[in-house]
C-alpha cells in the first residue's frame, strides 16, 4: 500500500498544470486484492492494459514503477489491479456496480459532494471480500484518496508529502 500511495503521490506533484483550464492531470484508480479471481466484480477493459514489460510488481527498483503509472494515468481508463504480494496485473478493468445485497458493509459506505464516478467506484469496491483497498488520483485536481472498507482518506495535492516536502519545513 504504502509504495501505491508513494507513486499516487508523486504523479499529484509532480504534475505543474493543474490550476489551467481545460487540462486534466494524471488519473489512477488502483484496486488491492487478496487474490486473480476478481471476477465476480470486475470485468477485463478492452485494449486498457499495464505495462507489464515495464513493470510487474510494485517493488520492482528503481522508476519503472512511477514511469509505468505515469503512462498509464494519460492515457488509459480503469482499475488497475494489485495482487495483495505486490503484483500488478495486465489487463485493466472496469469494476462492476454491486447489486443489492452484494455490498458486505453498505451501510458503512461514506460519500463526498467532490466523488466522481472514480471515487464512488472505488468506495463501493472496497467494502468486497477479497479487496484490501483502493487508491486513486483524481485528474481535476490531484486529490490521492485511499479507500478501505467504505471509508476514505484523502488529501488535497497541497497536503500531499508530509514534512518532506520542500517548503513545508521542520
Amino acid at each position: 500500500m504504502s509504495r501505491l500511495l508513494d507513486v499516487a503521490e508523486s504523479l499529484s506533484i509532480g504534475f505543474d498544470r493543474w490550476d489551467e483550464q481545460h487540462v486534466s492531470g494524471p488519473s489512477l484508480y488502483f484496486i488491492v486484492v487478496a487474490d486473480v479471481d476478481y471476477g465476480p466484480y470486475a470485468d477485463p477493459l478492452g485494449e486498457n492494459t499495464w505495462p507489464t514489460d515495464v513493470c510487474r510488481s510494485v517493488h520492482d527498483g528503481g522508476t519503472s514503477l512511477v514511469g509505468a503509472a505515469s503512462e498509464v494515468a494519460f492515457s488509459c481508463d480503469g482499475a488497475i489491479v494489485v495482487t495483495v504480494d505486490g503484483t500488478i496485473q495486465e489487463q485493466m478493468v472496469r469494476v462492476k456496480s454491486p447489486s443489492v445485497g452484494t455490498s458486505e458493509r453498505s451501510d458503512a459506505i461514506e460519500y463526498a459532494d467532490w466523488m466522481g464516478t472514480k471515487h464512488l467506484s472505488a468506495a463501493e469496491i472496497s467494502t468486497r471480500e477479497g479487496v484490501l483497498a483502493a487508491v486513486t488520483v483524481s485528474e481535476e485536481n490531484g486529490r490521492v484518496t485511499v479507500f478501505q472498507q467504505g471509508q476514505y482518506d484523502d488529501r488535497q495535492r497541497d497536503e500531499l508529502g508530509g514534512r518532506w516536502r520542500a517548503g513545508r519545513g521542520e
